[in-house]
């Protein structure tokens, strides 16, 4: 596989010249090829974005579904076929905002999918407005004054909740996001990655320039196995760390469903699948 492999001809791309988006379109393409993942055996969900429009712009199988609703159907694609790679993708506003809550319970459910979130730290497609993660103080063209809520922290949530993978990256760092999205992707379970890019247009404060300044990578010495550690970083606000904050192994969400402990073929899982349901209504209808 080749990144060219998930090009799409005769596209519109409508994004802004300079948004972050296109820099993470070419490194999902080049991260899934490197990881050989053939384009029939990719799913990527989407919610309501500029960043959501990402999965209309190469080829794969996606589902272009209702603001901040991508994490629960990509959970029902991955439960139903687990030979498939799933991502659920979107920005803050999609999934922080709108979808926060589905991120709470992908978290206890543990579903084997892979959840990018295009952090910019505004709301692109409605022109400009703070999103959940834009910082205090920051005018925006509804907030004209200056936000005046706490930015959410998506990292120290997902680290309390016990999520079993948690990253961030900037897109300005290609191959260093490529690495961190290659083992989000290869990990057993539910993977969120926070990712960083900017928002030429409607966000001129957290500008390329500012991410490049105002992040650092987490070192060799950081252990992702414990957590208070992983913690303390994820609250760190004078620079922000990027890299792999925390990892806990344990069951996925499809490990535990009792259909697949017997057969993890996806045809035997739907047919039984089935069944059951069948049989459900029957015993409702005599």
């Amino acid at each position: 596989m080749e990144a060219k492999d998930f090009d799409l001809q005769n596209i519109d791309i409508s994004w802004c010249p300079g948004c972050g988006n296109f820099t993470l379109l070419r490194i999902l393409k080049e991260t899934f090829a490197e990881l050989q993942i053939k384009p029939q055996d990719l799913a990527v969900i989407s919610g309501i974005g500029q960043s959501s429009k990402t999965p209309h712009y190469f080829k794969a199988n996606t589902f272009h579904t209702l603001h901040g609703r991508a994490i629960p159907i990509a959970t029902a694609v991955k439960s139903i076929n687990p030979n498939l790679t799933v991502i659920a993708e979107g920005g803050d506003g999609d999934m922080y905002g709108e979808g926060g809550n589905h991120i709470l319970h992908a978290i206890r459910r543990n579903p084997n999918i892979t959840n990018i979130i295009h952090n910019n730290m505004v709301y692109g497609l409605t022109k400009g407005q703070a999103s959940p993660t834009t910082m205090l103080g920051v005018k925006t063209t509804l907030q004209v004054e200056g936000v005046i809520l706490e930015p959410f922290n998506p990292i120290a949530v997902a680290i309390a909740l016990n999520a079993s993978f948690v990253a961030r990256a900037f897109v300005g760092d290609i191959e260093q996001t490529k690495e961190i999205l290659k083992k989000a992707i290869s990990h057993k379970g539910y993977a969120i990655i926070d990712i960083f890019q900017q928002c030429p247009s409607f966000n001129k404060i957290n500008t390329f320039e500012w991410f490049k300044q105002n992040t650092y990578y987490l070192d060799d010495k950081h252990d992702p196995l414990n957590r208070i550690e992983a913690f303390k970083r994820s609250i760190e606000t004078k620079k922000l760390p990027l890299g792999i904050f925390y990892i806990n192994e344990k069951n996925s969400f499809e490990e535990n469903i009792g259909l697949y402990k017997d057969n993890k073929d996806p045809l035997c899982f739907r047919e039984r699948a089935s069944d059951k349901i069948q049989k459900f209504i029957d015993s409702k209808m005599r």
